[in-house]
């Protein structure tokens, strides 16, 4: 579920802390909260993120192509506005091995846009690793990185609050969606 519009919660994701540590100009630009449960398990590919979510559309020269997710508007922008973002997931349940734990491709994230017919070969130059964790546990990222999730075998819950934070600035009327 994409999120957008709740009060407080922008304020409350850009702790001082933080911003100290991927710079003052960063920002939440957008915030999904994943909620598997066993009326709502599923799996999702290898891939690396590849759109923003916008305010409005505005044809830009580089950006493209546009869709709604959730009712919102999202554009893929030049890769590089992606490779400057991180990406925090909050884990509000614990994320065992058998818990649908998120999977990445270790310094996948270094290696630039990658063609989707090429996402296998990387996984297996990089390797993938489980990122397990405890309910409370925060795991940050580099958003281009390289990612995947099975669905869940045990029958729990599996709730995290993943934020996109940038500091990048869009051209030409375009503005982030933010939360």
């Amino acid at each position: 579920m994409r999120l957008h519009g709740v009060t407080g919660l922008a304020e409350l994701l850009v702790p001082d802390a933080f911003g100290r540590f991927v710079g003052s100009a960063t920002r939440p630009v957008r915030a999904v909260l994943f909620d598997k449960s066993p009326a709502a398990n599923w799996a999702l590919g290898w891939h690396q993120d590849r759109t923003i979510a916008v305010k409005e559309r505005v044809d830009v020269l580089g950006y493209g192509p546009w869709s709604i997710k959730a009712g919102m508007q999202h554009v893929e922008p030049p890769f590089a506005v992606i490779e400057h973002m991180v990406t925090i997931r909050v884990h509000l349940d614990a994320v065992p091995a058998d818990n649908a734990p998120l999977l990445i491709a270790p310094g996948s994230h270094r290696l630039g846009k990658i063609a989707e017919s090429a996402l296998a070969d990387v996984v297996e130059r990089c390797g993938a690793a489980a990122c397990l964790a405890e309910a409370g546990n925060v795991w940050l990222y580099a958003t281009p990185i390289v990612h995947a999730s099975a669905a869940a075998v045990a029958g729990g819950r599996r709730r995290v609050l993943q934020v996109d934070y940038s500091a990048e600035t869009l051209p030409q009327g375009l503005d982030w969606l933010g939360i």
